[in-house]
C-alpha cells in the first residue's frame, strides 16, 4: 500500500521543431498512468510536462518559415503540443516551457552558482556537432551516409550530416564527478531503470568522463550566459533544468522542498543526459539528485524508430479518432513491455481493441450490468444467503490483483499492473460461463444463488474500474456512474480497490468500447 508520501514524476520536455507523434504520446500516456495511480493512492502528487524551445534547430526551423523563433514556439505549443494532451487525456498538473521568465531566470541562478563555486571554466572545444541531437558526437556515434549524404558522415539517429564546430565555450567540470556517479548507481541499483539502462550508464561513466561545454557563442537563440552575454547556454544544460525550475527552485523554497526529487520518465536515446550529466549538474549545485530515471524503449515502425525526419511518424489523432484515448491508451501501456522496443501495427492495434477491450472489459461490463436491470429490477443485491466458494475465489482474487498492480506500479511495470487487473477481466468472464446466472433466473428456487453470483461479478467489475482508472478513464467513469457508487471512481483509494463500497442501483450503460470499422 502507498506511504502517503509525495510523488513528483517528469516526462522530458518536446523540442518544437516539429508536431507530435505516438512515440512523444507514449511518454506522456506512462507518465499520466503513473501521476493518476499514485494520486489515487493518495499520494501528494505532481505531474509535469512541457516543451523545450531553445537551440539552433528550432532558430533554423523558424527561419525556414520565416517567423521569430518565439513566433514558431508559440505557434506549436498552442496548436500542437497542448493539444496533444486533450487527445490522449493526459492529467498534467503543470507545462513549462523553456522560454518562461520563472524558467529563464532561474537557470541563470542555478548556472551562475556553478561558475562561483568554481564548477566551470573557459576552453576550447572541436567536434562533430549534430543539430538533430543538438550533441557533439563521438566518432562511435556516427556512420557513412548513403545517397544524397554519400562521402559524409551522418549521425546514426538522424542519418543527416554533421557539423564540424570549433567553438571558444564554457566548460563544466563533469568529469569530476565520476566517482561520485558511479557510487550513485551502486548504492541505489534502481536509480536507473530497467537492468539494460543502467548497465549502459555504469559502462558509459566507467569508460571515462570528458567535461561539458555549456554554451554556445555561434547564435543567439537561447538563455544568456548570465557573466558574459555573447554565449547562450547550451540547450541540454538550459533544458534540463526545468524540472526543478517548474517546482520553484530559485524561488519557492517551500514548494520546491515539497515537489523534489523527481521521478523521470525518458526515451532511452536521451537517458545519458538525464542519468549522467544531469545528476552531476545537480551535485556540484549541492541538490539532491532525481528519485530515478526510467527510460523506456522505442516505438518502431517497420523495425525502425518512430521519426518525423524519415516520414514514420503517425499522429495520435490518427487512432483516437477511430478508436479513442483509452484505446490508445490501454493499447500503448498493455502491448509494449514498458522499458523495451515496441513494434506497433493498425493490425494489432484493432484486434487487441475487439478482443480486449470489447470483448473482454466491455462486454463483461455490459452483461453485468444488464443482468442486475434485468434479474434485480436494476437493485443491487447483497448474495449473502446464496455464496459459495467460487464467489469468495473470486473476491480472494480482487484482492490479490489489487495488491499485485500495486507493487508493479511501485516498480514502474505498468504494462504488469495493467495485466495483474486482466487476471480479473478473465476471471470474471469464466465465472460467468460457470455460474450461468441466465440459466439461474429461470430457476425460482436458485434464486438466492442467482443474486450471490450477479453480487460477486458487481463486486468484481466496481474493483475492475478502480484499478484501471488510471488507464481507461474515460470507460471507468461510465461504468462507476452505470454501478452507482458513490462518489467518483477517481477519488476511490485504488491501493484498497477491492475495498470499494457498492451503490444500491445500477443505471443503463452505454457501450465501453463500440464497434469500429477499420479501413483495409
Amino acid at each position: 500500500m502507498a506511504d502517503g508520501s509525495s510523488f513528483y514524476i517528469t516526462t522530458p520536455i518536446f523540442y518544437v521543431n516539429d508536431v507530435p507523434h505516438i512515440g512523444h504520446a507514449y511518454t506522456e500516456v506512462a507518465a499520466d498512468v503513473l501521476a493518476r495511480w499514485n494520486r489515487q493512492a493518495g499520494r501528494d502528487t505532481w505531474m509535469l510536462t512541457g516543451t523545450d524551445e531553445h537551440g539552433q534547430k528550432i532558430l533554423r526551423t523558424a527561419t525556414a518559415n520565416g517567423v521569430t523563433p518565439q513566433e514558431w514556439a508559440d505557434k506549436l505549443v498552442a496548436e500542437a503540443w497542448k493539444p496533444l494532451l486533450d487527445t490522449i487525456d493526459v492529467a498534467n498538473d503543470d507545462f513549462i516551457r523553456t522560454t518562461d521568465e520563472r524558467h529563464e531566470a532561474n537557470v541563470q541562478r542555478f548556472l551562475q552558482k556553478l561558475y562561483d563555486d568554481g564548477h566551470i571554466y573557459t576552453g576550447e572545444y572541436e567536434g562533430y556537432y549534430c543539430v538533430g541531437c543538438e550533441e557533439y558526437k563521438q566518432q562511435s556515434e556516427l556512420v557513412d551516409g548513403e545517397g544524397e549524404y554519400a562521402g559524409q558522415l551522418v549521425c546514426a539517429i538522424h542519418s543527416k550530416p554533421v557539423e564540424l564546430l570549433h567553438e571558444k565555450n564554457y566548460f563544466f567540470r563533469m568529469s569530476a564527478f565520476a566517482d561520485r556517479l558511479l557510487e550513485l548507481y551502486e548504492t541505489r541499483p534502481d536509480f536507473v531503470q530497467p537492468e539494460s539502462a543502467r548497465n549502459e550508464v555504469v559502462s558509459f561513466v566507467r569508460s571515462g568522463l570528458a567535461d561539458l561545454s555549456i554554451s554556445r557563442s555561434t547564435f543567439d537563440w537561447g538563455v544568456k550566459v548570465p557573466w558574459d552575454e555573447s554565449h547562450v547556454v547550451y540547450v541540454w544544460f538550459d533544458a534540463l533544468l526545468n524540472y526543478i525550475t517548474a517546482v520553484g527552485y530559485g524561488q519557492d523554497d517551500a514548494e520546491f522542498a515539497r515537489r523534489w526529487p523527481a521521478q523521470h520518465l525518458v526515451g532511452k536515446d536521451i537517458l545519458r543526459f538525464h542519468a549522467v550529466i544531469w545528476p552531476a549538474m545537480l551535485m556540484a549545485a549541492g541538490l539532491e539528485v532525481p528519485r530515478g530515471v526510467f527510460g523506456h524503449g522505442w516505438l518502431l515502425v517497420g523495425g525502425e524508430k518512430m521519426s518525423k525526419s524519415k516520414l514514420t511518424g503517425i499522429a495520435p489523432e490518427q487512432i483516437t479518432d477511430t478508436f479513442g484515448s483509452d484505446a490508445f491508451r490501454y493499447y500503448f501501456l498493455s502491448a509494449i513491455h514498458f522499458g523495451q522496443d515496441g513494434s506497433f501495427s493498425w493490425e494489432d492495434l484493432a484486434a487487441r481493441y475487439q478482443a480486449e477491450l470489447a470483448n473482454g472489459f466491455g462486454n463483461l461490463a455490459s452483461r453485468v450490468i444488464a443482468m442486475i436491470g434485468r434479474y434485480c429490477d436494476g437493485d443491487v443485491p447483497s448474495g449473502e444467503a446464496g455464496r459459495t466458494d467460487a464467489d469468495a475465489a473470486v473476491a480472494a482474487l480482487g484482492a490479490e490483483v489489487t495488491d499485485a498492480a500495486w507493487r508493479a506500479i511501485e516498480r514502474l511495470r505498468v504494462h504488469e499492473a495493467i495485466a495483474a487487473a486482466w487476471r480479473l477481466v478473465d476471471a470474471l468472464n469464466g465465472y460467468l460461463t460457470e455460474q450461468e446466472p441466465w440459466a439461474l433466473a429461470k430457476d425460482p428456487a436458485q434464486r438466492d444463488r442467482l443474486e450471490a453470483v450477479l453480487a460477486t461479478a458487481y463486486h468484481g467489475l466496481g474493483t475492475l474500474a478502480v484499478l484501471l482508472s488510471p488507464v481507461l478513464p474515460k470507460a471507468t467513469a461510465k461504468l462507476w456512474t452505470a454501478l452507482g457508487a458513490p462518489g467518483t471512481v477517481q477519488e476511490q483509494p485504488i491501493d484498497r480497490a477491492h475495498e470499494w463500497t457498492p451503490g444500491s442501483r445500477v443505471a443503463a450503460l452505454e457501450p465501453l468500447f463500440p464497434r469500429v470499422e477499420v479501413a483495409e
